[in-house]
């Protein structure tokens, strides 16, 4: 009988697993899968302990799932990349285990850990078959005429979408329970040292109960309420407007060829719309900084996409940064923000961009620092998509917006939560306040008396919107004197 081993990584779902369907293949195969515990690895890479909940969580619920294939899930608990590939070889050494069989990722460490693990099960006579499950359409099979990947997303759109079209996106069925399971499956942990979450137990059951039962369930209950109405709820945070299903796709308790194809079903049902057609996008996107990540690898080392902005004058004041982190910078809309990430483990994508534009062009601190920052607060914390996120609101990434877009956050606020409820639901001081939510102390902090227990803007805006022009009219002037 041979056995097959699945190493799982960001594919935690039995539907619509490529790599667990072709270790499935052949019926009379037997299969495990893994998962690697890798606390100095995930310290290295800024995990939040939030996202590590709730991959244990999904792991449990996923656990579950394959005992009814006869598919036990084993933990293999190694420090980092480093130790993985010999720790990896051993268990399967000791499994009896005649392939290895993982979904590809594409960021620069996990290419080279999987090449090391490939030398290191080569040497036992083991094949390590990697497949690409990450996106709907693979990573590097979309180029321009010339073979160069594309650089702007609307033209990567385009052809995205045609692909889509002609491909097709249709989920694959669960795989064939096995005759027998070969070895039990182990305990998982309920915590990781280290990785305490900074979000309570409960909220975190409240707003992200995890497994993929919980993900296609959210699926359904946004395509049937929330899609119709996603265009023009999108953007407002006081509205459960998003289909909060980023914390499921990071994880992969669900996949994007699962959303798309219950969009296209949407679609298919109802007709074309703004709706509909934001939504694909917003998908798109996810797989369009995948993209950037195979074309582009040096956006995984902290370089800036666009390599002219790498000399511009950042800003690393500590005091400043950590009033930010905080939430008191004394402009709401950004505190709300700030504050909803640190009490769910999950910010609104419009309020990511307000946050970080306020961040990079405001304070003009790197864009690094709330990159990271991120990473370590977020439940749906992704390399691609955050790294996009930031170089875009920084204007130093692909698609990014020109160094004079500059969001005014008091603007923002008063265009996305212009009742304020969004404010004062995360914004404990202002919870009663009766008077201008967006400027409490009146424009420009002009009236600090009507408010004694919130902070002042740290910051003039008008001023700090100048000093940024300023930073990056230099930095091209500077680029252009160089290359004379």
């Amino acid at each position: 009988m041979r056995r097959h081993l699945v190493w799982l990584r960001a594919d935690l779902r039995s539907l619509d697993n490529t790599a667990l369907l072709a270790a499935c293949a052949d019926a009379s195969t037997a299969v495990a899968c893994v998962y690697a515990v890798t606390p100095r690895q995930w310290q290295r890479h800024d995990v939040a302990g939030v996202r590590v909940d709730f991959e244990l969580r999904t792991l449990h619920a996923l656990q579950e799932r394959l005992a009814a294939l006869n598919i036990p899930l084993l933990m293999l608990h190694t420090p980092d990349f480093a130790t993985l590939p010999a720790d990896l070889a051993g268990l399967c050494q000791r499994l009896g285990i005649d392939e290895v069989h993982a979904n590809r990722q594409y960021e620069v460490n996990e290419i080279a850990r999987d090449e090391a693990a490939g030398l290191a099960l080569g040497e036992l006579g083991i094949a390590l078959q990697l497949h690409h499950d990450q996106c709907a359409v693979t990573p590097g099979t979309l180029c321009k005429g010339d073979g160069t990947y594309y650089s702007v997303f609307t033209p990567f759109k385009r052809v995205w979408l045609q692909r889509l079209a002609s491909a097709g996106c249709a989920p694959a069925s669960s795989p064939r329970r096995r005759r027998e399971a070969f070895v039990a499956s182990d305990e998982i942990p309920a915590t990781v040292p280290g990785f305490a979450s900074h979000v309570s137990p409960a909220t975190a059951l409240h707003w992200w109960p995890a497994g993929e039962d919980a993900a296609l369930e959210r699926l359904a209950a946004f395509c049937s309420e929330g899609l119709a109405h996603y265009d023009s709820a999108r953007n407002f945070p006081d509205r459960d407007g998003t289909s909060r299903l980023s914390p499921h796709l990071a994880v992969g308790s669900i996949s994007p060829r699962q959303c798309l194809n219950a969009a296209f079903g949407h679609v298919a049902r109802h007709g074309e719309s703004a709706d509909s057609a934001q939504w694909i996008a917003e998908l798109g996107w996810r797989d369009f900084y995948k993209h950037v990540l195979t074309g582009w690898p040096r956006v995984c080392r902290h370089q800036p996409f666009r390599l002219e902005t790498a000399p511009l004058r950042w800003r690393h004041d500590d005091a400043d940064f950590q009033r930010w982190c905080e939430g008191r910078t004394g402009f709401p809309i950004v505190d709300a923000a700030m504050r909803q990430l640190q009490a769910t483990g999950w910010m609104h994508n419009r309020l990511r961009m307000i946050v970080a534009m306020f961040l990079t062009k405001d304070l003009l601190i790197d864009w690094r620092w709330g990159e990271r920052f991120f990473m370590q607060h977020l439940i749906d914390g992704d390399l691609a998509a955050n790294n996009g996120g930031w170089q875009w609101s920084a204007s130093t990434g692909n698609d990014a917006a020109p160094y004079f877009r500059i969001f005014n956050p008091v603007t923002q606020g008063r265009k996305f939560d212009p009742d304020g409820r969004f404010i004062r639901e995360h914004i404990k001081e202002l919870g009663d306040f009766s008077g201008d939510v967006h400027e409490p102390h009146g424009p420009g902090g002009s009236r600090p008396s009507l408010l004694t227990d919130y902070p002042l803007p740290m910051v003039d805006h008008s001023a700090a919107r100048e000093r940024t022009l300023a930073a990056f009219k230099d930095m091209k002037a500077a680029a252009e004197f160089s290359g004379s």
